[in-house]
């Protein structure tokens, strides 16, 4: 994993996600789990391509049951975004990594977005 992505805990996460000023996509995941090692390189390009527009976080699910009871964390990979402290309404929905780049890109580049809200979330598994 590049340094770009941050391993955040429970004491830290409302700082680096929900206090964020750029969009943060979280990760949840552990170490032993097989689809999320599929994620890993998908996630660690999506984090090269919008370095400095999109913040990209992991967690572990198994040292962090705070976090991951918060956000009703039932299977993982579960990726979720954010955007100043709201969480995305939508989940882990597979769809290719080419229209996520261009929905991260629309939604770090739209200046009529909202301050606050919710955007998309995207796994390409």
């Amino acid at each position: 994993m590049p340094k770009r992505i941050a391993h955040v805990d429970d004491e830290d996460f409302p700082k680096e996600v929900l206090e964020s000023k750029l969009p943060v996509v979280v990760d949840f995941s552990a170490p032993w789990c097989g689809p999320c090692r599929v994620l890993e390189p998908i996630f660690a390009e999506l984090a090269e391509e919008f370095k400095g527009k999109v913040k990209f976080v992991k967690v572990n699910t198994d040292e962090n049951s705070e976090c991951t009871a918060k956000y009703g964390i039932r299977s993982i990979p579960t990726v979720i975004g954010f955007r100043r402290e709201m969480q995305s309404l939508l989940r882990s929905v597979s769809v290719p990594k080419q229209i996520c780049a261009h929905k991260l890109k629309s939604s770090s580049h739209n200046h009529k977005a909202p301050q606050q809200g919710a955007f998309f979330i995207c796994l390409d598994m």
